[in-house]
């Protein structure tokens, strides 16, 4: 069964905007969580521009399902991080100027750093994911490194999906086929939507986690965000 965790980044850009806290995020996050999510991600930037520090350790407090805390592990974050014991990290090397994750890491390149970032975590009990692209030679020197799992970089994925979805999901099965056998678990995030989540979960059926987050909120303007979070929950069990 693939969970569904969602990413409440956007609700925290809305309240920014305006200042004041509306909306909550806190309780989109308990609402979100009472409609079935069966996670809540977060992904603090350095500038809080959507997602604060100060946010972090408070959902820390009320989440009750599975917390995921993503981000570049530079010393704030690992601070953080160590700080708040989430779930899982997600170890995510997009720089400060990211509008979003636009790459995944190279794992070859960075083992000994991401070597004792895993480490790092996992000494507080923290499950460690490695955000990686659709390469299996990144996904086996991710289980080097000695992550636990990683999450596939799916934006390649939901460009390509309308054209040609074999074609498009091709690399992400291989690369998922090759974290399988080097004994890591399989979370897969980024452009995934209504329209080719289920695709992509019937075709990697032993994907363990789902991270959603901007269009889930897109869609949740037309649907609600009860109705949407029911909906996206229906595609993550159609491989059931």
């Amino acid at each position: 069964m693939t969970r569904l965790s969602v990413n409440i980044n956007k609700i925290a850009t809305l309240r920014n905007a305006r200042g004041g806290n509306m909306p909550d995020v806190l309780k989109a996050a308990r609402d979100i969580e009472s409609f079935g999510a069966e996670g809540i991600t977060v992904h603090p930037r350095p500038d809080g521009r959507h997602i604060r520090y100060s946010d972090v350790r408070e959902l820390k407090k009320l989440v009750r399902t599975e917390f995921n805390i993503e981000g570049n592990p530079e010393e704030s974050f690992r601070n953080l991080v160590m700080e708040v014991v989430p779930d899982q990290v997600t170890l995510v090397p997009d720089a400060h100027d990211a509008i979003t994750s636009n790459a995944g890491w190279n794992t070859v390149e960075h083992r000994d750093f991401l070597s004792e970032m895993c480490a790092l975590f996992h000494s507080r009990g923290i499950r460690v994911s490695i955000f990686v692209d659709p390469v299996p030679e990144m996904a086996r020197a991710a289980a080097l490194c000695g992550a636990d799992r990683v999450e596939l970089y799916t934006a390649a994925y939901a460009e390509q999906f309308p054209q040609n979805p074999g074609k498009a999901v091709e690399p992400y099965l291989q690369t998922a086929l090759a974290a399988r056998e080097a004994g890591l678990g399989l979370n897969a995030g980024h452009d995934l939507n209504l329209d080719n989540l289920a695709f992509f979960l019937r075709t990697i059926p032993f994907t363990d986690e789902v991270s959603i987050g901007h269009a889930l909120i897109c869609d949740a303007l037309y649907m609600g965000l009860e109705n949407c979070v029911k909906e996206y929950l229906k595609q993550t069990k159609v491989n059931i």
